[in-house]
């Protein structure tokens, strides 16, 4: 049994060290896709005001730009890795808002037919922003430099 173990914990050990390059994937992939989504929407802010107005998002002329200029600036920082935490919660609480106003029946059929709820548009998204959010930038992040380099003047 002891030797089980063992192999256990260095398989876990090894796999243990791909996830920081996989994070740094989710995070140059999903990053790029959520700036050029919102670079689409700040070149198209009428057209995006005009659907936020029809799913009835309160304040469409306020929410547009923020929702476009977050997408935009916050792909950017996963990217980059840069506030990595607190730009995952907010893309990932702009993903349910996504579900909620464009898809609400993938959102609620989340359990009773799980396959409408994974083939949304915000899935991916909301995916990869919960990855971040969960597990945070992985070592290859500007998060992680300015941590080691706020450590050494403390």
């Amino acid at each position: 049994m002891n030797h089980l173990l063992r192999i256990y914990r260095r398989a876990a050990s090894a796999l243990s060290h791909l996830q920081s390059p996989m994070l740094l994937a989710v995070r140059l992939y999903w990053g790029f896709q959520f700036a050029q989504t919102g670079w689409g929407k700040l070149h198209n802010l009428a057209k995006i005001t005009a659907f936020f107005a029809s799913l009835n998002i309160p304040f469409p002329g306020i929410n547009a730009p923020f929702v476009s200029t977050l997408e935009f600036v916050g792909g950017i920082l996963l990217m980059i890795g840069l506030f990595s935490r607190p730009i995952a919660l907010l893309l990932a609480g702009n993903m349910l808002v996504a579900y909620w106003t464009a898809d609400r029946e993938a959102l609620t059929s989340i359990f009773s037919d799980p396959g409408k709820f994974y083939v949304a548009d915000p899935y991916t998204f909301l995916f990869a922003s919960l990855m971040v959010l969960i597990f945070g930038a992985g070592f290859l992040a500007a998060d992680t430099y300015l941590a080691k380099r706020l450590r050494v003047g403390e």
